[in-house]
Parts: C-alpha cells; structure tokens; sequence
C-alpha cells in the first residue's frame, strides 16, 4: 500500500518517471514507464534490478546493441487482423526494420559469454521472429521505404512500361512547350506540370485558343491557364492506364502480405512486447548512468543499509550548478527501526526524508538507486508519508487536522512490514499538546515495530527516542559558529535547533534575545548549551583524528624509507662482498698464470743465474703492481663538523657510501644514496670534500679498465646473458665459444645456461653435451622445454 495518492508527487518519483520517459526511444518504452509500479515481491523486484544493472554493464562497455528502430507497431497489427483489410507500404517498412531491432537485440544477447547477462537472456527466451517472415518483407519493401521495383514480375513489367511512356510524353510536350515559348503563348521560365493527374503546361490566358487542347485549372489571378495538348491525350490516357495497373497489382502483392503476416500475429505481439521491454529497461539502465546509481543487495525482509546514500534530483541539480551533494549512511533494521532525525531549519531534514522514500520506492519499481557499492535494500509492504502543507478548503480541514488524519491512518493500518516517514512531527498546533500526542502517536508505532523516519523539533520526542528501545536518535550537523548547516546526518544523538544562537548571532535585539531565554527557562537553555558543547567537541576531535591520520602515514612513510635504505645498504654490502671475491679470484687466476709462465722460463733457461733473477724481478713487479691497483689513494677526504648545504656529496657517519644532499629541512636532510631519496638527521652526516668516483660504464673498453683484473664484477653480472647461440658455426669454434661462455657463467656464479645449437644433424648438440658432462660444475644437462626449443637447444644447471 502507498500513501497517499499523490504520494510519487510529494517524493519526487513523478519527476523520475517523466525523465525515464524521455529517455524511451519509442511509446512501446513509454508505455512500461507508465505501467511501472511499487512491488512488493523480493523475486521480482530483484529480476527487474538485474535486468536493469545488467543493461547498464551494456551500455557501459560501448556494445554496439541495435538502438534504432524501435517503432510502435500494435495499431498495424491489430488493422492486420482484419479479413480483406491490408497494410500500407510504410507500415510494412517500420514492421520490418523493427523486426530487425528485435533479432539483432535478441542475437547480441544470446551470443554472450555463459553467466553474462543471464537476466537479459531470460527476457528473450520464449521470443521468436521467423526469418521467412522479414525474407517476406525485404522482398517488397527496400531499406528506404519504397517498394522494390522486381517485388513480382507483373510489377516490374508494369514499371517499365510507365517509364518508357513517361518518357515519350515528356519528350512530345517538351517539344509543344518549345514552340509555344517561341510563339510568345507562355512565359520563358515555366515548366510541364501536373493537373488532376495528367501532364499540362502553362499557357499565358490571352493565348489559349491557340493551342488546341483541354484546360484543366487556371491560377488564382485567372493570367495563366494549364492546358492539357490534344496531341498527348492519348499518351496520358496509357500513362494513366499503366498507373491503375501498376496500383492494383501493388494492392494485390500488400494484400497477399498482410496475409502472410496475419498468421505471425501472436508471436508479433509477444516479440513488440520485448521491444518495449527493451526500451524501458535501456531508459533505466541510461538514468542509472546519468545518477551514479548501483544494485544494492536485496534482502528479502524490511531492511535498510545505505552506504553514500544522495538524492538523485538533488545531484543532479547540484551538478549543473557545480556543486557538491552531501551523502548519508543510513541503517534501520530490526534493533534499529525508526530514527528521529532533530536539528536547525534548513539543515537538510526533510530532504533526508525524501531521499529515504524515493530510493526505497525506486528499488521496489525496480531501478537502481544512488548508494555506493555494498549497500543493502529490503522489501516492504506499504510505505505512509506525512510531508508538507494540506489543508482543504473543500473538506474544511486545517494543516494540523490533516496531520491528525494521517497519523489515523498509521496506527490502524502500518504494521511490521511498513515503512513511514512523517516530516515536522507534531508540529501545527499548541507545542505542548502537539508533543504529547505525537509522542502517544510515537509510542503506537513503536509497539506496532514499524519503520520508519521522523523529523522533529520536539524535545519531548529526543528524550523519547533516548529511552526507548528501537528508535534512534540522529541530528542534522551545523557549524554554530559560521551559521551554515552541514547537510550532514549523524545517527547516536539528537541535534538541537540553535534557535536562541541564530536569534542572538543575526542580531535580534538583546533585550528580545534574553527575555526569550527566560521564557523558554534554564533547562531548555543548558539543553540546547550542552548539544552546542557536544557539537564543537565532536568538530575538534574529527579535527585531531585528520591530524593523527596525517601523522601515522608520514610516520608509515618515514618506517618504509628506513626499511629501504637498510635494505639498500645491506644488499650494497653483499655486491661488494661477491665483487670483491670476483676480483680475487681473477689475481689468483693471473698471479697462477705468471707464476706458471716465469717456472717455465727457468727451466727453458737451464736455471741460469742472470735469467733466474729477471724473471724473479718481473714476478715481484707484477705484485707490486697488483697491491697498488687493489689500494688506490682515495680522490677525496672526509670534512668533519663542516656546515652542510644542499648540492653537497655526504656520507653516513662511519659507512664508506656516499650520497648527494638533495634539501635541508631543520635539522633532517633529503639525501640521495644511489638510486635511494631518505630522510636523514644532518648531525649524522659528514661532508665528503674533493673527488668522488664515479662508477664505470659497462661501454668502456678492457684498456680503459685495465685489462679484465679492474673489471667491476657486479657490472660483468649485470651484463652476462645466460643464452649463448651458436647455431651455424663449426663444431671447433662453437666448442671453443662454448668453454669461455662456461668458465665465465661458473666465474660470476651463474645459476643456469642456455646454448642454442639448432636441430640439424646433432652434430652441435653432440659437441656441446659431451663437454658440459666433463665439467665438474655442471649439475645437469637437459633439452630446453618443448614450447622454447625442446632438443634444439640445451639447458645446463651450474652448481
């Protein structure tokens, strides 16, 4: 039940449906609009949601769905049914083009993936459109509209013969129109034209005896006659007897297909009836995109649970203007059934109020509704709203009797599955009488356990709703000491209407200010205080939490930019471990090697004395030279207790890394270690003076590193690809590339290699495998995987 009448009027739902219409493309959408009721079964109001949320998905993802065609062509079909009777042309055009929509539409659906659309799909299970039926209707009519010229032979016959008999006519009264020119009978300018359907031409009045011939009109001011030549009647007599022909074998071909269509009649209504479904799911689905609005879930009981909840119109009104519109969370459930909403003019109460009703009647009529994601929505039976001025001169009642008639009607017939919203209650007649009753009318409701939103300025109420299970109290915010409403609801306390403050702050006289206050008393006056109190509290602690939420994720910040830099250092400190390790053994390789070099010149030498000595020499040089290149004289000194500035290199007090100071905050610095920005106290910086090295580039050659002993053994990792391809080369070459790339992947502790050697004969294959089996680090050999190679190719694990 809804009430009253005008209900949808006092919501604003008439509004909604009026632009739901507009965006119908056909009166088949429309007609839906205007059926679209309150509904109060959970199984299909959620079909209809679906439905709705699920053409929306549509025409969100730009589907090219067909959207043109959508005519309205019940009146044709019902003019079909009749025996004898048949359809024009045009009516045949918009059945067929509509015809089309409604296989296309039905076609796109149906082709979605499984579990897409499934609502959708459901609309057009049982609609058929046979195929020969619309093969029927191309055959006659064209994409244009016009009739098809070879739609039967007779036809096409008969339009041939017009056209060459056109012809003939207009070349012979051209002719006639020439000479009558040249004689000066008609003016220069005209043209054949048509009269009572023959062909005529205009001749100047004073001439018509001139040419022989039938008149057929003359114009308005009697100067100029449309003779019909005697030379031609006999071709216009033919013209004419073609064109009777040509029409009634057009009749007959539209006769034979109205008959045809007679017998689709029942499956037409049902396929037109989907057509309309269509349309008015797609003008919800389009309004839904217009709002912002989404499914809420559905329960199956009274139920509300809304997360951001907005009033459409107002969103919309707010948007053209550029403005913001503040959203509500509401909840009421079976603890929680009637909230008393209490605060100052103006504050957005009743806007509150209607926003409630027109959300819940909108997802009961099945659209979606302006919540954010994860809001829930129930199924009520009946929905009451009290709202606005209604007094009746006809019935002689005044507002208050009118609320009174209202409140009637809630006690007696509102129940546990209703929902009311009763705005400005117990307002309209002497405060203290008007309080009692609505809070008699309070308690009747309460006991029924309706649901329902009140708004009041009433104390009594408050303090009502304070004490008694089941109803809450909530509050419009507002900023006393800017006097600007908030448009903020609050659910947990009520509000106060700042009465006495607005009064005192727009500048009423003091005098009228404090005698009010007497009036009212100390009670109402600490009252209302204390809600004051509690209101700038509330303001300053959300105030505190904005501030500590800034600090803990500066604090987040600080911690993460502290885990990093400690990660950075202790990954620093591995590279120049595993580099470190890299260049020893690169000197124990080349030391060996001299080592081995100088042995075998002193035995060639036959342990001569001079010869033993200058190989001794070299070998000593050698390692002078290797200890010089491995402690290098440091390019720069440490500063201490320098005054630091930004653009200054610096390290860490203790640690050799050195990083750029990038700002100066007090006593912190944004220094640049690497790759790294962290936030560092400066008292534990040190100012790095003279030259700092810089790291090589991996392009240098091996003379500018000083031959492969300087080599940066992290950068040769860096560098190192573990594929090596030798597919092509001879079996000699590809076996010498094979135990370099081998020695250095085992050097630099490569975990894995890749050698592309091609199928071919498997000679490659067969070299490279019985070498990697010789070696002692070689864990395993096997093919690659099929999808990369398979035995094209061999994947060695280093251990």
């Amino acid at each position: 039940m809804i009430y009253p009448d005008n209900f949808e009027i006092k919501i604003g739902f008439a509004q909604v449906r009026e632009m739901l219409s507009d965006l119908c493309l056909s009166p088949l959408g429309r007609q839906f609009v205007n059926r679209m009721q309150f509904l109060n079964r959970h199984d299909l109001v959620e079909r209809l949601l679906q439905q709705t949320e699920e053409f929306k998905q549509l025409l969100e993802s730009d589907a090219e769905i067909p959207l043109q065609h959508y005519f309205d062509v019940n009146a044709y079909l019902d003019r079909a049914t009749l025996e004898g009777a048949y359809l024009d042309v045009v009516h045949f055009f918009e059945i067929k083009m509509s015809l089309r929509t409604i296989r296309g539409s039905q076609r796109f659906i149906s082709s979605a993936e499984e579990g897409k659309y499934e609502a959708l799909k459901a609309l057009g299970a049982n609609v058929t459109v046979e195929r020969s039926l619309i093969a029927a209707l191309d055959k006659v009519v064209d994409d244009a509209g016009a009739v098809r010229d070879d739609a039967t032979p007779e036809l096409q016959r008969l339009k041939r013969d017009l056209i060459a008999q056109q012809s003939v006519l207009r070349k012979q009264i051209q002719s006639i129109l020439r000479h009558a020119k040249n004689e000066g009978w008609t003016p220069s300018d005209v043209e054949p034209t048509i009269r009572g359907g023959r062909l005529v031409i205009p001749v100047i009045a004073e001439y018509k005896r001139r040419i022989k011939g039938l008149i057929h009109d003359e114009s308005a001011t009697g100067q100029t006659v449309y003779i019909e030549p005697e030379s031609i009647f006999e071709l216009n007599n033919d013209i004419k007897d073609l064109e009777n022909a040509y029409h009634r074998e057009l009749v007959r071909i539209l006769v034979g297909l109205t008959n045809t269509l007679r017998h689709h009649i029942p499956e037409l209504r049902k396929a037109y009836q989907y057509l309309g479904l269509l349309d008015f799911i797609r003008a919800k689905a389009a309004f839904a995109r217009r709002v912002d609005a989404t499914k809420p879930s559905l329960q199956k009981y009274p139920h509300i649970n809304w997360k951001k909840a907005i009033h459409p119109l107002l969103f919309l009104a707010h948007r053209q203007l550029g403005k913001p519109t503040v959203p509500m969370d509401l909840e009421l459930n079976r603890d929680q059934r009637i909230l008393l909403i209490s605060g100052p003019n103006a504050g957005g109460k009743s806007v509150s109020l209607k926003t409630v009703g027109l959300l819940q009647y909108m997802v009961q009529c099945g659209m979606l509704i302006t919540v954010e994601d994860g809001s829930e929505a129930g199924i009520f039976h009946d929905i009451f709203i009290d709202i606005g001025d209604e007094q009746s001169i006809e019935n002689d009642l005044s507002t208050y009797s009118s609320h009174l008639t209202n409140m009637r009607k809630f006690v007696t017939v509102a129940d546990h599955k209703s929902l009311i919203l009763i705005d400005e209650f117990g307002t309209g007649t002497e405060p203290v009488l008007g309080g009692a009753i609505a809070e008699a009318v309070l308690q009747t409701l309460t006991n029924s356990r309706v649901y329902g939103v009140i708004t009041t300025h009433y104390t009594n109420l408050k303090n009502f709703a304070e004490k008694t299970p089941g109803i809450i109290n909530g509050a419009m915010r507002y900023d006393h000491k800017n006097l600007q409403p908030l448009y903020q609801l609050e659910i947990g306390k009520p509000g106060s209407s700042f009465a006495i403050e607005i009064a005192r702050k727009i500048g009423l006289p003091k005098e009228i200010v404090d005698k009010a206050s007497s009036l009212v008393g100390k009670d109402k006056i600490r009252y209302d205080r204390l809600l004051e109190e509690l209101e700038t509290e509330k303001q300053e602690l959300e105030k505190k939490v904005m501030e500590a939420t800034k600090l803990e994720l500066k604090l987040k910040r600080n911690v993460k930019e502290y885990t990093d830099l400690k990660n950075y250092l202790e990954e620093s400190k591995q590279d120049i471990m595993r580099e470190a390790k890299g260049k020893a053994k690169l000197l124990l390789r080349d030391a060996n090697q001299k080592i081995e070099s100088t042995i075998q010149q002193i035995k060639q030498s036959q342990a001569e004395k001079e010869q033993t000595k200058e190989a001794r020499r070299e070998l000593e040089t050698f390692a002078n030279e290797q200890v010089r290149k491995d402690d290098p004289k440091p390019l720069h000194k440490r500063v201490a207790n320098a005054s630091i500035k930004e653009g200054d290199n610096v390290s860490l007090v203790g640690q050799d890394s050195i990083g750029q100071v990038v700002s100066i905050k007090g006593k912190t610095a944004e220094v640049m270690f690497g790759g790294l920005k962290t936030i560092v106290k400066v008292d534990n910086l040190e100012k790095i003076e003279g030259q700092v090295a810089k790291q090589k580039k991996a392009t240098e050659t091996k003379a500018e590193q000083g031959y492969t002993r300087g080599m940066n053994i992290t950068q040769r990792m860096a560098d190192f690809g573990s594929t090596l391809d030798i597919r092509g080369e001879y079996a000699e070459d590809a076996l010498n590339k094979v135990m370099n790339f081998t020695d250095e992947a085992i050097m630099l502790g490569i975990p894995e290699i890749k050698i592309v050697h091609g199928r071919g004969n498997g000679i490659l294959r067969q070299v490279v495998r019985d070498y990697l089996y010789s070696v002692p680090e070689v864990a395993s050999v096997a093919n690659e995987a099929e999808e990369r190679g398979g035995n094209g190719a061999t994947l060695a694990v280093l251990k």
